[in-house]
């Protein structure tokens, strides 16, 4: 039957079809899948977690002139609210949503069905979950989210951010993987057919090793997370800098980051902030070279590509560095780039990434006037153009469409 069902899923993804799964549908690879990053860390008041506003909050609470976000949330969607102290040009109030709620995350999986994104990769952030706290949080948006990818059909997968992790946390996250695998049936696929598998295993995400930029963990710390992993049965993507491959600019100059790398079954860089479309062909040469090493040492290449920048907010003054989006001509100059040059995989940073403007889900056109100073989604396009061309670019990637080096204008609607 294993056999039967390995040619199976050979013909459709020969044929085109892999990838638009229907519910219960298996994800047995990364291959011929666009995947985003879903931070899924906003609460508000009210929500139930007991956390106020986190992640929206600034140096002095949630209120014009101090927050985090530089994006606002197209909210006409969402079956639960809550009011800020922000308002629109007319005066009327501003209101957003909080991961926290189950019908929140269901809205966002039902748009990555219905735009075809594949699905996503859930961060949980090592410093949130070894709190009370942030563990309950990740925990229910984790179980929200388990639940939607199942009903819409969408691939998911654990990513585990290490930022701000501390010598010893390796074993808080090995321990975790070990409850989540077991709540939500990773290793079973009739159970939980949504996680994504690859090499014959469930992929868990490993992000933040090698960087340089003075991080408490280090490499032995990554070498233990990885090898626990794989003693527990699970394949490996490792998220690294830039420069991973030469061992310069962002990335520590241990050789034994080649290493670790070895020892997983894909890497995935860091370009956020990186480059803007401007410089972004002078990354070309990179991603080729990045590409040639990981295939001579047998380890898959995910490369990404993110639609803009922005933290004006969060840093607190208007010098701080911006990206434009250019209404999607810079995202899908990278996402056609890189299927060129023979990406097998995307990863899109981010899905709901509002602090830092790298979302691609639907954002305001119209946003809140004030004290803080919010980017709205570019005159011209819809909110949910980085979400179509997300879509577009899976089409693109499984031979769905032909490879289309302009961008696409998206049919009227």
């Amino acid at each position: 039957m294993k056999t039967i069902h390995c040619l199976v899923a050979c013909l459709l993804f020969s044929t085109g079809i892999a990838g638009q799964q229907a519910p219960g549908k298996r994800y047995d690879t990364y291959k011929g899948l666009v995947m985003a990053g879903y931070q899924g860390w906003f609460n508000a008041p009210g929500d139930g977690a007991g956390r106020g506003w986190y992640h929206y909050t600034g140096h002095d609470g949630f209120r014009p002139g101090s927050c985090t976000i530089d994006l606002w949330p197209e909210v006409s969607e969402y079956e639960r609210l809550y009011r800020t102290e922000f308002k629109f040009a007319d005066g009327s109030p501003a209101y957003t949503f909080s991961s926290h709620d189950a019908s929140t995350v269901d809205t966002h999986f039902r748009w990555m069905k219905e735009y075809g994104l594949d699905g996503v990769f859930m961060q949980r952030f090592v410093a949130e979950i070894r709190g009370k706290s942030g563990l309950a949080h990740f925990n229910t948006v984790l179980g929200s989210a388990m639940t939607a990818a199942n009903k819409y059909g969408r691939a998911i997968c654990v990513m585990y951010d290490l930022s701000g992790m501390r010598p010893g946390d390796e074993e808080v996250l090995l321990r975790d993987i070990v409850d989540v695998a077991r709540r939500h049936a990773l290793k079973d696929r009739p159970k939980n057919p949504s996680y994504l598998y690859h090499n014959g295993k469930p992929l868990v995400t490993v992000w933040g090793v090698g960087f340089n930029d003075r991080r408490r963990y280090g490499l032995d710390e990554a070498e233990k997370i990885i090898d626990g992993l794989k003693a527990q049965g699970f394949s490996v993507m490792l998220g690294v800098p830039t420069r991973w491959r030469e061992l310069t600019g962002d990335t520590e100059s241990d050789p034994r980051l080649h290493e670790l790398i070895r020892k997983c079954d894909i890497v995935m860089p860091w370009f956020v902030g990186r480059y803007n479309e401007a410089t972004y062909p002078n990354y070309r040469e990179l991603i080729a070279a990045d590409m040639l090493w990981a295939k001579k040492n047998g380890v898959d290449y995910a490369p990404l590509a993110f639609p803009g920048f922005s933290w004006r907010n969060m840093r607190g003054h208007e010098n701080s560095a911006q990206i434009a989006r250019n209404k999607g001509s810079f995202f899908w100059k990278q996402l056609s780039g890189v299927i060129r040059q023979g990406a097998e995989m995307i990863y899109i940073a981010m899905f709901d990434e509002i602090d830092e403007g790298t979302a691609i889900f639907k954002c305001a056109k119209k946003v809140p006037v004030g004290a803080s100073t919010f980017v709205p989604i570019e005159e011209g396009i819809g909110s949910d153009h980085y979400l179509w061309l997300a879509g577009q670019a899976g089409k693109m990637l499984r031979g769905q469409k032909p490879l289309e080096t302009n961008q696409p204008t998206p049919p009227s609607r």
